[in-house]
């Protein structure tokens, strides 16, 4: 697991290797993540936006932006915790993620970026 806290939002990620699938006829390496966003300020913040660093070793960096986390954008009072589980495709049993959730606090109306601490996916026991 790793841990990041940014302007008092805390986030923990965790990874999985789920398997090998294929779709048109190209192999691809599953993983799944299970994010924690913790609000450990003292005032009522919201998840607005994602923005993704997606690393494949054998494909380079992708960047994926949208609004919210899987069709959310969870409101998170002081000391709430919202949990999400998602995936991801690489070409390659070896990559990495990282980006940054835009974020807005209720008692300010100003956004502030949150970031995601980078991750490894990686296949565990890669044999030869």
């Amino acid at each position: 697991m790793v841990q990041q806290v940014t302007n008092g939002i805390k986030i923990s990620v965790t990874s999985n290797f789920e398997g090998i699938n294929y779709r048109n006829y190209r192999l691809y390496y599953a993983f799944s993540y299970q994010v924690s966003i913790e609000n450990q300020s003292n005032e009522t913040v919201q998840l607005l936006a994602r923005h993704w660093k997606i690393f494949d070793s054998l494909n380079g960096t992708e960047i994926v932006e949208g609004s919210g986390v899987i069709g959310k954008k969870p409101i998170l009072k002081p000391s709430q915790i919202h949990t999400y589980k998602s995936n991801c495709f690489l070409t390659s049993p070896i990559g990495a993620m990282s980006g940054f959730y835009t974020m807005v606090n209720f008692a300010t109306t100003k956004t502030f970026k949150v970031n995601i601490p980078t991750f490894q996916l990686m296949v565990s026991n890669i044999h030869n």
